[in-house]
């Protein structure tokens, strides 16, 4: 694919039309490429560091959606918390109590999914499928007044073996229609990146992000 944000936001655009939305992962990208993509049309973005996103959040047009898509420390929530659309890494209890304090602090509801764990690697973080429902049925989540969890999310493991990407897809579609079935406010399914994402398409996902796919190789130094 050449790398022409514009035209690369585009061809995905089109391919995702009333299938999925694209969440252009923008993390370690500058303001510029950004901008390139929002002129074609793109308004999701998503970054895994907390103070990244709000430089850019402060620096960038306003009806941006900003979705955190990566590991979440506690003590951070508090500076997303005034703008953040979507928590994509819930993993635990905890980090939706804290999220749910610093949303009321800011008078907000934040919408969440829950990072069920698919993959085989250690290096992947998410919950225990059994523990969708825990957190749900807890009294706890039915006191929060101002965080919503809307979905689940999951990555596959990082394989070329597509039948271990299909199983871990479909176990993660299985658990999204069982617990939709009590939960009538779920509505996104979040899986698939750049490498996965026919697949992801395939197993019902409708929120798929997409990094150096759209915006070319990072550059981490």
């Amino acid at each position: 694919m050449a790398n022409n944000i514009k035209d690369n936001i585009n061809q995905y655009l089109e391919e995702f039309s009333g299938k999925a939305t694209l969440v252009a992962v923008s993390k370690t990208k500058p303001n510029e490429d950004l901008l390139e993509a929002y002129e074609a049309g793109q308004r999701v973005f998503g970054e895994n560091k907390i103070q990244e996103m709000t430089d850019k959040h402060e620096s960038l047009p306003k009806d941006i959606e900003w979705h955190m898509i990566g590991h979440v420390q506690t003590n951070k929530v508090k500076y997303m918390a005034p703008y953040v659309t979507l928590v994509h890494a819930v993993h635990k209890l905890k980090l939706l109590k804290e999220i749910n304090k610093r949303a009321k602090e800011n008078n907000r509801v934040i919408e969440c999914l829950l990072q069920v764990k698919i993959a085989e690697e250690d290096s992947k973080y998410g919950m225990d499928a059994e523990d969708v429902d825990k957190i749900l049925a807890s009294d706890a989540y039915q006191q929060m007044e101002n965080v919503k969890v809307v979905g689940l999310m999951g990555m596959a493991t990082l394989t070329d073996d597509e039948t271990q990407i299909n199983n871990e897809f479909a176990f993660l579609k299985n658990k999204y229609d069982e617990v939709t079935a009590q939960h009538k406010e779920f509505k996104i399914l979040s899986m698939g990146m750049s490498g996965d994402y026919k697949i992801a398409l395939q197993h019902g996902s409708n929120m798929i992000r997409i990094g150096s796919a759209i915006f070319g190789a990072r550059n981490y130094n």
